[in-house]
């Protein structure tokens, strides 16, 4: 006596649906791109952060057009900020600098350091002059630097692995709730009567015999 074959169960009538495997894929592959665009996007910020070919030294009066929506930074080469100098930015409304916190710049011969960072109101041209106890050098740039740029790699990294832990933390889940569905079912319609109702049969002899 051969084995009854096991009842057929297609994968669409499993829980949950399959699509979830591509949303896991989505999220894997959504948050992998967005962590190498910035990454690449910082990166190539980081590389151009100071504008070192327009150097200005003690005194020197440098004139330039500021936006308040894209922030600038005075930057001082190979020596870092001190009591002993001083910048001052003048221009329309009421423009003023502030600390710039703790960054570098580095080329292949030159560190720089923020000195300060610009604050202007509205878009315009400004004058800024600075001066030190010592014969210094100075440059416009971003505000971010090598410093800055590390605390976004680390957000670049992060990001692919969070995409990846999250996607395949999804699929296994649903794989997981699949089988478990497909059992459940393949154990109801193994069941005496499951999946095939029984029918009510009369019976001829038994109607005679009532006879």
């Amino acid at each position: 006596m051969q084995p009854s074959p096991l009842p057929r169960i297609s994968a669409n009538e499993l829980r949950p649906r399959r699509h979830w495997y591509a949303t896991a894929a989505a999220i894997a592959i959504v948050l992998s791109v967005l962590g190498i665009a910035i990454g690449v996007h910082r990166f190539s910020n980081a590389i151009d952060a100071v504008d070192t070919g327009n150097q200005f030294a003690d005194g020197d009066t440098l004139t330039l057009r500021l936006d308040p929506g894209h922030q600038k930074a005075i930057w001082i080469r190979d020596r870092g900020p001190s009591s002993d100098q001083a910048c001052g930015i003048t221009g329309p409304g009421e423009p003023g600098l502030a600390d710039p916190g703790i960054d570098v710049f580095l080329t292949r011969e030159e560190t720089w350091n923020p000195l300060y960072t610009i604050d202007v109101p509205q878009t315009g041209k400004y004058t800024i002059t600075c001066t030190s106890q010592g014969p210094s050098r100075y440059a416009i740039g971003d505000p971010g630097g090598f410093v800055t740029f590390g605390g976004w790699l680390m957000v670049a990294v992060l990001l692919p692995v969070l995409g990846v832990s999250i996607g395949a933390t999804i699929a296994l889940v649903t794989a997981l709730r699949r089988r478990s569905h497909r059992k459940r079912l393949l154990a109801e319609r193994q069941a005496p009567g499951g999946g095939h109702p029984v029918q009510p049969a009369a019976s001829a002899g038994a109607g005679a015999d009532r006879r």
